[in-house]
C-alpha cells in the first residue's frame, strides 16, 4: 500500500519593522495520487483559517498554502510596555501536514497559533470531501462531483456548481449552495444557526423535504412543494422529577415531484430559500 506523507515543520523569517502586520508566506505542494483513475477523497480541518477547493482537469491534488500572521497588539497594556523598542518576529510556519493514502488526502495543521492559514486546493473533478473550519474565513468549494460534508463554525459556506450530495452547516454565517445534479438516492441537509440558507437545486429533483425555521426567519421556494397537512408529531413524556411535558414538533414536511430521499432545511435565525435552477 502506497503512503506518502508531507510534513512542513516551518521556518521563521525575519522581517523589517515596516513589514509588521498581516504577512503571507505562500507555498505550493503537489500531491500524487495512488490511482489517478479513481475518485479522490479530501479531508481538511483547520482551527483558524479558510479553505477554498476547486475542481480542475488534472490528476494530482495541488495545495497552495498562505500563512497570514496577525498584527501585533498596540493597546498600551503591560505586555505592550514590556515589548517597547523590540521587533516582533512573526511565526510564518504553517505547521501543516498533508498525507495521501489510497487516493485519500488528509490536510491538518498542528497547534493553534497567532496565524491563519489560507488553503487553496485544486482537486480532480471527481472528489468527495469532508471540510471543517472553526475560526477565520469562509469555506468555498466549486466545480466538483462527489459527496460533500462541510462545517464552518464562525463564517460562511459557499458550494458552487456541485454535483452529488451535500451535508453542510454554517453555524454563524450564511450557507449558499448551487447544485447542477444530485445523487438520486442520497439524503441531504442544509442548515445554519445565525445566517441565511440559500440552496439552488435542479428542477427535476424528487425529494421529501423537512423544513424548520425556529426563531426569526421565513421559508421561500419556487418549487411546487406539496405540504403534509396532517397533525404535527406530538411527544408526551414525564421526566425523572415527575414533571409531565408535551412537545409539539415545529418541523413542516412536504414533497417535491412526488417525493424521494429526505432533504432537510433548518435554520434558527435567518431566512431559508429553496430555489429551482433555470
Amino acid at each position: 500500500m502506497k503512503k506518502l506523507q508531507f510534513f512542513f515543520i516551518g521556518f521563521v523569517v525575519m522581517v523589517s519593522q515596516q513589514m509588521l502586520g498581516r504577512q503571507s508566506n505562500p507555498e505550493r505542494f503537489t500531491i500524487p495520487l495512488s490511482d489517478p483513475a479513481r475518485p479522490v477523497f479530501l479531508k481538511a480541518s483547520l482551527m483558524a483559517g479558510s479553505i477554498s477547493v476547486k475542481g480542475y482537469a488534472g490528476k494530482e491534488v495541488i495545495v497552495d498554502v498562505d500563512v497570514m500572521t496577525n498584527k501585533e497588539d498596540e493597546n498600551g497594556d503591560e505586555d505592550s510596555r514590556k515589548r517597547k523598542g523590540m521587533r516582533r518576529i512573526p511565526n510564518t510556519s504553517s505547521g501543516l501536514s498533508i498525507e495521501e493514502e489510497n487516493n485519500e488526502v488528509m490536510i491538518t495543521k498542528s497547534g493553534y497559533g497567532s496565524s491563519d492559514l489560507k488553503l487553496n486546493v485544486q482537486v480532480p473533478v471527481n472528489c468527495s470531501m469532508k471540510l471543517n473550519v472553526v475560526n477565520g474565513g469562509e469555506i468555498e468549494v466549486e466545480g466538483v462531483t462527489g459527496d460533500l460534508d462541510i462545517n464552518n463554525t464562525n463564517n460562511s459556506v459557499k458550494l458552487l456548481k456541485i454535483s452529488g450530495s451535500v451535508v453542510a452547516h454554517a453555524l454563524n454565517g450564511n450557507l449558499l449552495v448551487t447544485m447542477t445534479k444530485v445523487t438520486s438516492n442520497k439524503a441531504m441537509s442544509f442548515s445554519s444557526l445565525n445566517g441565511e440558507v440559500d440552496v439552488t437545486l435542479p428542477p427535476d429533483i424528487k425529494a421529501d423535504v423537512s423544513l424548520k425555521s425556529d426563531m426569526n426567519g421565513e421559508i421561500y421556494s419556487d418549487f411546487e412543494i406539496v405540504m403534509d397537512r396532517s397533525k404535527p408529531k406530538i411527544e408526551e413524556k414525564r421526566d425523572k422529577k415527575g414533571r409531565f411535558q408535551v412537545n409539539v414538533d415545529k418541523v413542516m414536511r412536504g414533497t417535491i415531484n412526488g417525493g424521494g430521499p429526505e432533504y432537510t432545511f433548518k435554520n434558527f435565525q435567518g431566512d431559508i430559500y429553496i430555489r429551482k435552477s433555470k
